[in-house]
């Protein structure tokens, strides 16, 4: 008898997982995923990209605005399923849902836990400068990402990656660790639980939009990672002689100068100074604008020229 699960998922990152899930051979008797929302200009309401996928591959769909109403258990037993697979849900799963399926649920998490904690750890990681981050599969307990750990997958983080970068490689690396999880359970190989140490806990709360406002008196190596950061949103916002504008592309180097002020234009690069060293700016955008090189910026504001 094939393994019954019930995937929930909602955004793009927990797409290769759902691909994962059904090339294993495994049973998907439903996807939950969370309710419509208000998109774009119009406010239309548009469906999650699992939901989109699910609806594609002929999977039963459910969109609870709560996980815990007793009719929505009762939906969720009626699947019978062995275990549920959640992959950036982002609804809360009671000890009752957990209760539900005898495997209990595994959620595939995007840090090395326990750091990152919580709905940002891609971006979080970015921010504080670490080295290495990687992806998790964790059996899920009543706590926020506190479970055990059952498998995981390690990356670097480069010099040049942003948050977009960084999200497709984990994301990939996810569906690796869940692939390999349900292997296992298939062929009854024992899944080791690491519990996840007290030690080095930290949060990774939800991005503010208010975070990426650029302050040229701090560091350029701390600009420099909130440009990466919220890349692809919010996208980094700072003031450049007057004008506000978004910057999408960034490097840090060594030029000095006062804070905020643009010292030097060279071929594509608007380099201005900051607290400590420098942010070459790459790539920005004008408000109502599409995303320019720099040096198409520089050419509309000739003042900057240097």
């Amino acid at each position: 008898m094939n393994l019954r699960v019930v995937f929930a998922g909602t955004p793009e990152f927990a797409l290769p997982c759902l691909s994962a899930v059904l090339a294993s051979g495994v049973d998907c008797v439903a996807v939950y995923t969370q309710p419509d929302r208000p998109a774009g200009r119009g406010r239309q309401l548009q469906s999650s990209p699992v939901k989109q996928r699910a609806l594609a591959a002929g999977l039963s769909v459910e969109q609870p605005q709560s996980l815990r109403d007793s009719a929505v258990q009762a939906g969720l037993r009626a699947y019978a399923p062995d275990l549920l697979v959640v992959v950036a849900y982002g609804l809360i799963l009671p000890p009752a849902v957990l209760a539900i399926p005898p495997l209990g649920g595994w959620n595939v998490h995007a840090s090395l836990l326990p750091r990152w904690r919580g709905a940002a750890p891609i971006q979080r990681a970015i921010l504080a400068g670490d080295a290495q981050t990687g992806v998790g599969l964790m059996q899920m307990d009543a706590g926020l990402d506190t479970g055990p750990v059952l498998l995981e997958r390690r990356t670097e983080i480069r010099g040049d990656d942003h948050a977009g970068s960084l999200h497709d490689r984990l994301a990939a690396l996810g569906a690796e660790v869940l692939a390999e999880g349900l292997a296992k359970l298939q062929r009854g190989e024992p899944l080791p639980a690491r519990r996840q140490s007290e030690v080095g806990v930290c949060h990774a709360p939800k991005l503010e939009k208010s975070e990426a406002l650029l302050d040229w008196r701090e560091p350029s190596i701390r600009l420099d990672r909130k440009v990466r950061a919220f890349n692809p949103w919010p996208v980094a916002e700072a003031e450049i002689a007057g004008e506000r504008v978004r910057i999408h592309a960034a490097e840090p180097v060594g030029t000095d100068g006062p804070p905020g002020e643009p010292v030097r234009h060279h071929r594509s690069r608007l380099v201005i100074a900051c607290g400590e060293g420098a942010l070459a700016i790459l790539k920005l955008q004008r408000a109502g604008g599409r995303v320019i090189d720099a040096a198409d910026y520089v050419n509309g504001r000739p003042e900057l020229k240097r």
